[in-house]
């Protein structure tokens, strides 16, 4: 099946899915309409930014957990570079707290991957445009709880539910190991847990780290 010949002034889109069958079924599907065209499908972060850099798409859509960069730390990297690319996320992650930190990344679409094709296409013309599409009911619950950690915590906690020991987070970090257990100590506080292990579960599945 031949691809519509595209439009002039076609959005230009990298896609960044880790999932080989996933990244297929969304560049297909996304090459069919006349006016997108996906110019790079990349299956990591870190080939994404590099994408993006020499490409200056018009649009990223990118999954959030990737190897390499994150699809949050992509978002963020561009906000921080003053890139002109708009972020959309489409996950399955339908987590208040993964929103609220896409927002402050500078996200301006988050959809979930159950979402329609049809849909998914006007999002990403919508934000061309300069709008901003958020799935309505996770942006409802993202104002409804609120993400307790900080920057630091999430570093320290995220160490410590991979299995690192606070000695080695200490050496990761370049901190003293008294103040890797005193992170912890706030981190495992803030989300009401008892220990470390509670501590990650709740804020990973909360969507905080």
């Amino acid at each position: 099946m031949s691809l519509p010949a595209k439009s002039l002034g076609a959005i230009r889109a990298v896609l960044a899915e880790d999932q080989a069958m996933v990244r297929g079924a969304l560049s297909a599907l996304l090459n069919l309409e006349s006016d997108i065209e996906i110019v790079a499908a990349c299956a990591d972060g870190d080939s994404a930014w590099q994408a993006v850099q020499k490409l200056q798409p018009d649009l990223l859509v990118s999954d959030i957990e990737m190897p390499g960069l994150s699809g949050l730390e992509l978002a963020a990297r561009i906000k921080e570079r003053g890139l002109a690319t708009r972020v959309v996320i489409v996950t399955t992650f339908a987590r208040a707290g993964y929103l609220r930190r896409a927002l402050d990344a500078g996200v301006v679409g988050y959809l979930l991957k159950d979402a329609p094709a049809e849909q998914l296409a006007e999002a990403l013309r919508k934000a061309k445009r300069g709008g901003r599409v958020i799935d309505p009911q996770l942006a409802l619950e993202a104002w409804t709880e609120a993400d307790p950690l900080n920057d630091r915590d999430r570093r320290v906690l995220r160490l410590a539910g991979e299995g690192h020991t606070a000695s080695e987070i200490a050496a990761q970090l370049h901190l003293s190991h008294g103040t890797v257990r005193n992170y912890l100590s706030e981190a495992i506080s803030k989300v009401g847990a008892a220990n470390r292990v509670e501590a990650y579960r709740i804020a990973h599945q909360k969507g905080w780290l």
